[in-house]
């Protein structure tokens, strides 16, 4: 279970693309770009997905959320939770 504790890694049968201004997770099959598959994520998805590094959890991007976007702690935290859970199929997820 995804939780603020959950440290996400990409994962590298996704492929992550800015293109004509959208910003896109494109899986992988066969190391072939599956576009029936892609996923458009929002300027703020986007730069959550700049933040995963594998060494953050949950709970410091939320931080992160909160300096760049002036919003209260707990709306940046269920956000994130929220978001996570919706992309999870791209991501690897480690519990601290």
């Amino acid at each position: 279970m995804i939780s603020l504790s959950s440290t996400p890694s990409h994962s590298p049968s996704v492929v992550y693309r800015k293109i004509n201004g959208e910003y896109l997770l494109i899986p992988l099959t066969d190391n072939i770009a599956d576009m029936d598959s892609l996923y458009r994520l929002t300027e703020t998805g986007a730069f959550i997905w700049e933040l995963i590094d594998g060494e953050r959890d949950i709970s410091d991007i939320a931080a992160k959320i909160v300096e760049e976007f002036d919003v209260e702690p707990e709306i940046a935290e269920k956000d994130a939770l929220e978001f996570f859970r919706e992309i999870q199929e791209f991501l690897h997820f480690r519990e601290t």
